[in-house]
Formats: structure tokens, sequence, C-alpha cells
């Protein structure tokens, strides 16, 4: 191998490493609340407030997987909810729905009576730990058909990706 080629792989190394390495340190804290289930202060009370009014799509009881979330997704934004949706469950004897939706440090669940067209929000804090468990978890094969609906997560499941991949450049490298 030439010196210059020994030197570019010498340099790309140095730097590559030096980009990886806050995203290996937060990997490896949020395995330690991950595996030790252990989150220090727990999280705090939960606070709540009321939307009327609102606009929903015609099908919205109806539809299914993605297409729900997306529909979810816009009515969540026009009350301003942002956030990646966790999960939608439905209660038709009762025309509910019920939506969950996580940022990374707090977890928002809205209720919305869909003949009144009315919503019941509550947002709580889940603290640090709880936010680090939840950016090593999401950029796997967890329910990939509705994960990655928030733009966050998406730049996040990049980062994740393009540390996995430096981290095997770096192996390979380094050695």
């Amino acid at each position: 191998m030439s010196k210059s080629i020994r030197q570019l792989v010498a340099d790309l190394h140095l730097y590559a490493g030096l980009f990886v390495s806050p995203f290996i340190l937060v990997f490896a804290v949020s395995v330690v609340f991950l595996v030790h289930s252990w989150v220090p202060g727990g999280s705090a009370p939960a606070r709540s407030w009321n939307e009327s009014n609102l606009t929903l799509p015609a099908d919205f009881e109806q539809l299914k997987g993605r297409e729900q979330v997306d529909a979810a997704q816009v009515v969540l934004n026009r009350i301003g909810i942002p956030g990646e949706i966790w999960n939608i469950r439905q209660f038709p004897a009762r025309r509910r729905i019920e939506i969950t939706v996580n940022v990374p440090g707090s977890e928002t669940v809205v209720n919305i009576q869909t003949d009144t067209k009315a919503a019941t929000i509550a947002r709580r804090s889940t603290g640090l730990a709880d936010a680090l468990i939840y950016l090593h978890k999401l950029p796997g094969p967890h329910l990939v058909a509705i994960r990655g609906n928030s733009f966050f997560m998406q730049v996040w499941r990049g980062l994740a990706d393009a540390t996995v991949y430096l981290i095997l450049f770096l192996t390979s490298s380094g050695v």
C-alpha cells in the first residue's frame, strides 16, 4: 500500500472515529438503562388539557396501518402535538381512538372522541434515561410499517445507520 493511501486511510479512520464516538457513548449509556431497567427519578405527573372542534378525516375510524398513521399525523399536527406515533388503539364501541406520541424525554396520550370531535391530551415527562432507551430501540426493525413517522426519528435512523457503517470501516481500517 502506498504511503499516500495509507495516510488517507489513517486520516479517514481518525475523523470517522471522532464523528462516531458520541453516538457510541449514547448507545453504551442507553444499554445500561435498558438492560438493568433502572430509571433514576421516575417520571413526572402528567399535564392534561382538552381540544375541541377537531378536523378529522371522514374515514378516520376505518383506516388501518400506514394510512391510519398518516391521517393521525395530520390531526396531531393541527393540534400542535409533535413526535413519533408509538401506537394507535381503537375503541369502536365508545367511538374513541387513543394515540400515544413519543418524543425522547416525554410521552403524550391523545384520546379522540370521534363522535364529538374532541380530544383529551395528557403529556408527561419521562426523563433522560427513558429518552436514551427510546433512542436506542427505535432505529431497528421494531414495527417498521409504522415507525419513522416523524422527521426527527428519520434523521436519528440515518445517524444510527451511519454509525454502524463507520464502526465497520473503523474496524477494518484499524486492522
